[in-house]
């Protein structure tokens, strides 16, 4: 099997899904070095603490990434949406949440950055591509997809998260449950966005601090 297919076919866990499906969101908040992004992105397939055998600026993005996630998970519970959404997707609850904010930061990005999304998407893809001599494999595997698909650009439309969700049904373990999730977002979307917005802002000054 090639790596491209394997790649398509490996089923994937909750527990690895949660924090690596909301790419823009990490992405956004990586800063203009080209291996913090890097570092960044490629944190969900890096284990363990020790992280000497990367660039300092790989393992700047490593632990941004880490931070990330350390503020998403104390926060969740906090989003009375997750209540809805958990009816419909069970324990992948997490998961969808994270795609239904990178789908509102997508919809609502000229309020939160000064470069268009396609631009920002396009640079994004440049990056990645130039340092993926980095990236492990499996995330070397995975960013060619995540280019022709133009993931980036396409979470801000109501059918291309309808489309994220439909394939992420089909690789996760028992994840059927995910798809069709995109109408918990459209029953529940004023109090999906009026929790979004604090949870964002929190984030940004979270990673600040750091």
């Amino acid at each position: 099997m090639s790596g491209a297919k394997a790649w398509r076919k490996a089923p994937l866990r909750a527990g690895y899904l949660a924090a690596a499906m909301n790419f823009l969101g990490h992405l956004f908040l990586s800063g203009d070095d080209p291996l913090v992004i890097t570092g960044n992105f490629m944190a969900d397939a890096v284990k363990g603490r020790d992280l000497s055998r990367f660039d300092p600026r790989l393992q700047q993005g490593i632990r941004l990434h880490r931070r990330i996630d350390t503020f998403t998970d104390a926060h969740r519970t906090e989003h009375t949406g997750r209540t809805a959404l958990r009816t419909h997707t069970g324990h992948y609850a997490p998961v969808v949440l994270d795609l239904f904010f990178d789908h509102l930061l997508a919809h609502q990005w000229e309020r939160w950055h000064t470069e268009p999304l396609h631009r920002f998407a396009a640079r994004m893809y440049e990056v990645l591509q130039a340092n993926a001599a980095h990236m492990p494999e499996r995330t070397q595997r995975m960013l060619p997809f995540m280019v022709a698909g133009d993931w980036l650009t396409s979470y801000a439309r109501l059918d291309g998260l309808a489309r994220a969700l439909h394939g992420l049904s089909r690789r996760a373990v028992n994840g059927s449950r995910m798809a069709g999730a995109e109408q918990v977002l459209l029953d529940h979307r004023s109090q999906f966005e009026q929790e979004f917005e604090p949870f964002l802002q929190g984030i940004i000054v979270h990673v600040a601090e750091a």
